[in-house]
This record gives structure tokens, C-alpha cells and sequence, in this order.
């Protein structure tokens, strides 16, 4: 079995994984890098880009029949050959020449296979061919293997052969009837794709309202907004059985309360993540497989003897979405390199330092891309309360916005930000509206900068445009 030796080895080339490597060379390191799938990993082939692409020309071809205008203008539906072939360039065909190119330009290493711990700073990788090498490194092994979809236990799902994201995103016809099972981000963004393509919907949710990690008043806008488009929506409702003789026969999910029964083409399951670490040798460093690893603000994990061993993005469960896992990645990879160095010590670095990831515990932007689209950042109002925040909230509708009048007429969004009165600085906001996503990065430099509101109060939005939400909140509050 052959023997390299790297400064630093990276399990899993996704996003994260691409980005704690380029860091970790940009800082004078070897690295190499071991992957058995696609490089690009999930967000490139199977959540991020396949699902915006397949929801952009829905969002395109709404945005335009709400103007005057446009609206007459528009005078077919979309083309669902054109919208899944546009999908499919968005993943160059999931082929990951490209970012295979990237990391041979920026000198990392790439070696195909499973790569596995064998020990300290010690990972075997194997190869399809049966061949293994066994892999050294000098100063750290960083675990960036992601999140798998979530199966529940309900008797039947598993022999229905039902979709996850991964098979939703890549889809190539659209199924008639397509059910559920979730109702939170992948469920809402792709039951708004598919029936924008021409699916039957319905949504299968077991908690008491769709996204029940925002604040209750996006729940109701989307709730209403799917009810418009013609997707079923239960909430509150509990999958007893799924029955599926094989695909493509249709599949029948039973659900309580009154075993009420749905009928679909396809089943999605949308009900949540696990971490990828079921196979990659945590017993052999005294870690727990299959579990979340956890990491301290420079993501290294707790209790590895030695401190060599790192853990970025999905994996650690501190955030799971992919701009999260970047940023965890440089900070990862810049703490990596300090320590090499002996720039950074065993010690954890002051909050806001570049090797520590504090914005995840206070400052997590996200866009949902249903419509309408939903933007936050930071803690909702139930959050800052539960943390001891006295806090205060204060709502505006966007639509009075003149910025937002132009962009549709009757524009619906709403907005709601949340003070902490003892250092008059915003701690949280969300927005509900078409392009709020935009909008999200203010909000997310007030909340990361602590920007008093006597001082916000003297950043002037253009006029007419969407940012003059920040004034009339700023007005609510009554500044």
C-alpha cells in the first residue's frame, strides 16, 4: 500500500471541504483532498444549483405578470423541457471537470475513493479499483463529509423507492401527482418547482405549520401562498404508511389524524438531515460513527486527543447550509495554518478573531426561495427571548415601500426586526417578499457590526428602491 504525506488531508471535497484545502495551501500548506463522488459535493449537483435553477423561471415568469404591462405580454406557461434543461447546464451536466481544474491550479491534491481515519492524523483511502493508500498528515485531518437526507421509520417508505433532494433536483420528467413528506425548506422550495411544472402537490407536514423554525408569521404567508398556487397543505398530520408495489406504480401514503390516504406519481422526502459520518473510522480516534461531531469555534473537534482533528460544514451541525460551511472552511482552514505556524495556541481565539466562527451562533443569514422569498438573519423574536434578550420588535409591511411598488403591483411582504433595548442594536430580521434575498447582507453587516440605531439611522437608503425598508423600521421604531 503506497504512503503519502500531506500538512493537511481534507475528507470530502464538496464546497466545504474545496474551500478548507484552498485556504489551507493559500497558507503556505500541502493539502490533499479525498473524494468519492462528484467535487462540488451536494451543493453543486443536488441542493443549492439544481433547485434555484429550477425555480428561477417561475420566479421570472411571476415577477413579470405582476407588473402591468408585462403582464400582458405573457402569454404561455412554462416550458418544463426548457426549465430541466436549463437545470441541467447549471450542473454542467454533473460533470465536475471544472472544479477537478480548480484544485489541480491552486496545487491541492486530489485522490479518488472512500477515505476513511485509521488513527492519528492517519486516513486510508480506497479506491474503486480495490486498490488503498494510506495517507499521513503532518499537522491536521479536517472531516468535511456533509449531511445525508433523512428516512423516517414509518413502515412501507423505504421499499416505495420515494425521492430526497438528490432525485428531486435531478429529475428529468415531471411526475402528474408528486406528495411531500416535510415541511420545511427543500419541501416549500420544491413544492413550489414542481408545481410550477405542472405537478399536482401536496405536503404532508407533521408539526402544526410549514418552516416552523421562522417566526409564525412566514409560516402564514407561505402556508397562503401555497394554498394559492393549488398545492395541498396538511399540517399537523402524522405518515402511518407508505404503499408502493414498484416504480412506477403510483404510491399511497396514509396519514392520521382519521387515516385520511393521498395518492401520488412520486413521494419526496423532505423530513431532515443525518451526518455522513457513518463510515469514515470514528472509532478509531475515539469518536462515535454516525453521529454530529462537535466542534469548538475553530472547528476543531472536542475530545480528539491531540487536537489535530477538524470537522467543517454540515458535519458539525452547526448550520447546515452551504454559504455557513464556506465560512466555517476559511475560518477552519486559517486556524489549521496559525497553528502550523504557531501563530494561534491550544487556546480558543477572542470572539470576532478570523479563527474563530462566532457568526454562527448569532449571525446566520438564509434565503428560502419560495415565493415569496423569505430572508433572515440572526435571532427571531422567540430566540431572543429564550437567550434573556429584552428585546423589542417592530413590523412593517413592505408593500409601502415605493421600491417594492415598483417592482409589483399589490406587492405582499412583510417585515419584522428585533431590538435589544439594552444596546439599541438590531439582533434579528426577516423579510417575506418577492427579492427580499437581497436584501438579507444589510441586515446581516448591522447585526454582525452591532451598528447602534442612532447610527444606522444616518445610513440613507436610495430612493426608490427596496432598501427603504431600512427607514420606515427605523421610523416604526420611532427614531
Amino acid at each position: 500500500m503506497p504512503e503519502t504525506t500531506f500538512d493537511v488531508i481534507v475528507i470530502g471535497a464538496g464546497s466545504t471541504g474545496e474551500n478548507v484545502a484552498g485556504r489551507v495551501v493559500k497558507g503556505g500548506l500541502t493539502a490533499a483532498i479525498v473524494e468519492s463522488g462528484l467535487v462540488g459535493g451536494e451543493c453543486s449537483y443536488a441542493a443549492c444549483m439544481p433547485s434555484k435553477a429550477l425555480l428561477r423561471s417561475s420566479a421570472a415568469l411571476e415577477a413579470a405578470r405582476r407588473v402591468d404591462g408585462a403582464r400582458q405580454a405573457v402569454t404561455g406557461q412554462l416550458d418544463s423541457a426548457a426549465v430541466l434543461a436549463q437545470r441541467t447546464r447549471f450542473t454542467n451536466n454533473w460533470n465536475d471537470a471544472s472544479q477537478v481544474k480548480w484544485l489541480a491550479d491552486n496545487g491541492i491534491t486530489l485522490l479518488r475513493g472512500h477515505g476513511r481515519l485509521a488513527g492519528e492524523r492517519k486516513v486510508i483511502v480506497s479506491s474503486g479499483d480495490g486498490s488503498s493508500t494510506a495517507l499521513t498528515a503532518r499537522h491536521a485531518v479536517a472531516v468535511c463529509t456533509g449531511s445525508d437526507p433523512a428516512i423516517p421509520l414509518i413502515p412501507g417508505l423505504r421499499e416505495a423507492s420515494p425521492w430526497t433532494n438528490r432525485e428531486a433536483t435531478r429529475a428529468n420528467s415531471v411526475p402528474r401527482r408528486l406528495a411531500i413528506l416535510g415541511g420545511g425548506v427543500v419541501a416549500c422550495e420544491m413544492a413550489i418547482a414542481w408545481q410550477s411544472l405542472g405537478s399536482e402537490v401536496t405536503v404532508l407536514e407533521r408539526s402544526d405549520r410549514l418552516l416552523e423554525r421562522t417566526d409564525p408569521f412566514v409560516s402564514e404567508i407561505i402556508a397562503a401562498s401555497l394554498k394559492e398556487r393549488g398545492v395541498h397543505v396538511h399540517t399537523g398530520v402524522n405518515v402511518t404508511r407508505v404503499e408502493r408495489s414498484s416504480p412506477p406504480a403510483p404510491v399511497r401514503v396514509w396519514f392520521d389524524p382519521g387515516g385520511a390516504q393521498v395518492e401520488a406519481d412520486q413521494l419526496l422526502v423532505a423530513t431532515g438531515r443525518v451526518a455522513r459520518t457513518t463510515n469514515i473510522g470514528l472509532d478509531t480516534v475515539g469518536a462515535q460513527p454516525g453521529e454530529w461531531l462537535n466542534v469548538d469555534d475553530t472547528c476543531r473537534v472536542n475530545g480528539v486527543e491531540g487536537g489535530w482533528l477538524y470537522a467543517a460544514g454540515d458535519v458539525n451541525h452547526r448550520a447546515l447550509l452551504t454559504h455557513m460551511g464556506k465560512y466555517q472552511a476559511r475560518i477552519c482552514g486559517d486556524a489549521i495554518v496559525a497553528r502550523a505556524k504557531g501563530t494561534l495556541g491550544a487556546s480558543l481565539p477572542p470572539p470576532w478573531s478570523k479563527w474563530a466562527a462566532t457568526a454562527d451562533h448569532c449571525a446566520v443569514p438564509q434565503v428560502i426561495f419560495t415565493d415569496p422569498e423569505v430572508a433572515s438573519v440572526g435571532l427571531t423574536e422567540a430566540e431572543a427571548k429564550k437567550v434573556g434578550l429584552r428585546v423589542r420588535a417592530v413590523e412593517y409591511d413592505i408593500g409601502h415601500v415605493s421600491g417594492a411598488q415598483l417592482l409589483a403591483d399589490g406587492y405582499r411582504g412583510h417585515a419584522k426586526m428585533i431590538v435589544d433595548e439594552e444596546r439599541r442594536v438590531v439582533v434579528g430580521l426577516t423579510l417575506v417578499g418577492q427579492d427580499v434575498g437581497e436584501l438579507i447582507h444589510a441586515a446581516t453587516v448591522a447585526v454582525v457590526g452591532e451598528v447602534p440605531l442612532d447610527r444606522l439611522w444616518h445610513a440613507v437608503p436610495s430612493y426608490p428602491t427596496m432598501s427603504e425598508i431600512w427607514l420606515r423600521l427605523l421610523e416604526a421604531y420611532d427614531l
